[in-house]
This record gives C-alpha cells, structure tokens and sequence, in this order.
C-alpha cells in the first residue's frame, strides 16, 4: 500500500506512545521537525530514528534550515548562519559559490541528526514591498539571481545527502502580507508573473521536491494556489516542475475552513502531500484522513525524489569552512 499522502510534525522532543501508535497507522509519507523538537544532537538522533522505527521505512524527514530567522537547529550545538538575503549581499559576486558551501556545511550538520531533507532554497524574488517575514529569505531581487542562487543551494544540499525543497511556488515575493496570518493576494498580470516568480522557479523545475505558496493570484483564480487546480496546473504544465509537490502548512491562517477541508482541496487541487506541522493530534487526524494515500502519480514522483537522496559526497568540512569565512570577508574570487 502507498504510504499516506501527509508530512506531519510531532508534539516535542520525545515521541509519546500514542503518537507513536498514530505514526503507525497513519503511515505519513515524511515528518517535518521545528525548534520545539531539538535539545540535543544525542537527543535528536533518537527523535529521528525513533519516527522512522515507527512506520518501518527510511521516511524522509523535513526540517526548515534556511538561516538567520527560520533556523531550527542553533548554537550551541549547530553553527549560527546569516539570513539568505545578507549573506548575498555580503559575497557579492561569489555568492552561488557561497551558497554552495553554506548548504553543503549546512546539510552535514543535518545529516548528521538524521534529517535528510530542507525545506529549502526559497525561489521568491525579494522586492521593494516583500513582506519583511520572507524578504531576508530571499537569495535575490532578479529571476537570473535568484535561480543562479537558489540552483547553488540546491547543488550543495544533495552533494552532502539531503533533498532540497524549493519553495514557494508560484512565488511569494510579491505578497505583501505574511500567509502565516493572513492570505495575501498578487494582482500582477500574466505576462509580469511569468517573466519574473515563475521563471525563477521555471529554472528549478528539475529539482526533486517542491511546496506551493498560500497565494491567491486573481489573473488566474479566486482560490489560493495551494488549493486552485488551474494553479497547480500552472505549477506543471507553464513553470514545468514534475517533482513531488507537497502544500504549505495547511493549518496556517492564510486558508480557511476545518484542516480536513483544506486537505481534500489542496489534493483534489493536484498537490501530491499535504504538510502538517503543529503536532496536534486531533488536527493531524483529520489531515490524514481527509489526504488518504499517494496517488499513483504522487507515488511516482516519491520514488523519483528519494532516488536523489544518496550518501553525502566526500568533503572536507574544515576546508569548506575556510573556504566560506574568506569568501564572506571579501576574500572570494566568485567561482560557481
């Protein structure tokens, strides 16, 4: 049987038995981890294997590490890493190269806890009015540089063994409120959109793991992307990305209605997962019931995506480090 068409989080730094009787049933494709789940490396070591025990299989599991404010893991145990956008700033013309090596860096600290996925890079171009909880995630204020960024990122995470999740498709930078609390809208054309957030993410479209933006693009449809089959319909067919397209957050504020109403819609929309990430249990069962099972499609697509996680390339991480601090004190020469 094709396991559950869900990602979901769990309550703390232990498993409980019921949730671990939950996982078993529930059989959710993946787990995602936030900051509420981290003590230690030992800690979180048991964490991650004890979720895998759990469904049996080398589940994916998720984290969000991009830098700066959205960094679960942090000192004292892991490096503390400047915010996407500066760093950018701060390398200047070797900032792929910078970036290649900040994820490389990043993924073996990752790896290392047993999380073998990021929900990272984000594709949204930063522009004069992005709303400040995404602007500094950036890695742009281009197409050209945020795929050329963005595309760096991506490289160095699966060198060092975790999947890269590009995220927010169609693009959120253009939203001036924050889909966390509310649901933004984007009144640019057609024609704007597509020569500038979808052909960013129009260049990463062979990159195995994707998540969709809570937008709503009223050029296109009334409903937000996560939730719009036109939408999802552009993800594939105009912007062109064919891997495993997992939601947003389904519980955040952006969408309404029950979270088992909005997780038939987002998969009868065309999304292949339904990610869930606060924990509750009563929410994450109606999730699970209302996403069912992968679809032979979405199935697929997963297998695809987990054939790109293998062992991380050998590396010499002192000398990566190095290679970093010289490049963000100037000392670069600007090598993709």
């Amino acid at each position: 049987m094709a396991a559950g068409a869900t990602i979901l989080g769990c309550a703390g730094a232990v498993l409980t038995p019921d949730e671990t009787a939950f996982f078993r049933a529930a059989d959710p494709w993946g787990f995602i981890l936030f900051a509420r789940n981290v003590e230690t490396p030992d800690q979180l070591r048991r964490l991650t294997g004890d979720l895998r025990a759990g469904v049996g299989r080398a589940a994916p599991i998720l984290i969000d590490q991009e830098g700066g404010r959205v960094a679960r893991l942090r000192p004292p145990h892991w490096r503390d890493w400047l915010p996407p956008l500066d760093q950018v700033a701060r390398a200047g013309a070797a900032a792929p190269r910078s970036l290649w090596l900040r994820a490389r860096l990043m993924a073996a600290e990752l790896r290392a806890v047993g999380i073998d996925a990021n929900c990272a890079p984000c594709a949204d171009i930063a522009g004069p009015r992005t709303h400040p909880f995404l602007r500094n995630r950036c890695l742009g204020e281009t197409a050209a540089e945020v795929a050329r960024n963005a595309r760096a990122l991506a490289e160095g995470l699966l060198a060092g063994g975790v999947l890269p999740v590009v995220k927010h498709i169609p693009g959120h930078g253009r939203a001036e409120a924050d889909s966390h609390l509310h649901l933004p809208t984007v009144t640019a054309t057609p024609e704007d959109l597509s020569a500038t957030d979808f052909a960013a993410f129009a260049a990463l479209a062979d990159l195995p793991l994707g998540m969709t933006a809570h937008i709503r693009f009223p050029a296109f449809d009334d409903a937000p992307a996560t939730a719009s089959a036109r939408m999802i319909g552009l993800i594939r067919d105009v912007i062109g990305f064919q891997g495993l397209l997992m939601t947003d957050d389904i519980s955040m504020q952006a969408l309404a209605g029950p979270v088992g109403t909005r997780a038939a819609a987002a998969i009868a929309a065309g999304c292949d997962l339904v990610l869930h990430c606060n924990g509750e249990m009563p929410e994450m069962a109606a999730v699970v019931a209302a996403a069912g099972r992968l679809s032979p499609a979405a199935e697929a697509r997963a297998t695809a995506a987990l054939a790109c996680r293998h062992a991380p390339e050998p590396a010499d991480e002192c000398a990566l480090t190095a290679e970093l601090t010289a490049l963000l004190a100037g000392g670069g020469d600007g090598r993709a």
